[in-house]
């Protein structure tokens, strides 16, 4: 994969999905109002109106988040049997309204009261498998629980989009505007 300070933040996200929490956590960069940026702003532009940061090294920053998110990805055909197994728990980090007009059987909607029973008293062993609509947001998802030591935390590539094309044929695809 060759990603380059010349390219737009979209097509930065689209390579590496986890750029943007990769850069928020190093140059706090995308999080926010003040540091935010346009889907069409040059990744060069964003970086030198936050304080000039070196693109070249941002770029690695990148990269390196981008290695580590891609052992955190899970095909929709291994999860599937993780699924069929009853190994893990899926989690959907979706809205409601897109969980309740399709979602993978035996996923539970990701809520608050969820948090607080995982984080109240699930083995930090149990296997978790994030859930989104394309396998973006899913990633933060994995993060927020690695962080608090859920050691088999996994986020469905392709989202349930993949698994819509790769698992479940019947299952209906959507697009959100």
């Amino acid at each position: 994969m060759k990603i380059t300070s010349d390219m737009t933040m979209r097509e930065i996200l689209a390579e590496c999905p986890g750029a943007q929490r990769a850069l928020f956590r190093q140059y706090h960069i995308g999080g926010c109002a003040s540091c935010g940026f346009q889907p069409e702003e040059t990744f060069a532009g964003v970086c030198a109106r936050n304080s000039g940061v070196d693109p070249t090294e941002a770029l690695s920053a990148i990269l390196e988040a981008h290695e580590q998110d891609e052992k955190v990805f899970i095909d929709p055909i291994e999860a599937a049997a993780l699924l069929k197994s009853d190994a893990a728990h899926f989690l959907d980090v979706r809205t409601r309204e897109e969980f309740e007009a399709v979602h993978i059987e035996g996923a539970t909607l990701f809520s608050q009261e969820l948090i607080q029973k995982i984080m109240g008293g699930w083995p930090k062993e149990t296997v978790l498998v994030m859930v989104d609509h394309t396998g973006t947001r899913s990633l933060d998802a994995a993060a927020y629980f690695s962080g608090h030591g859920f050691e088999n935390v996994r986020a469905l590539r392709g989202g349930i989009d993949a698994w819509s094309c790769q698992v479940d044929e019947g299952l209906p695809r959507y697009t959100v505007e």
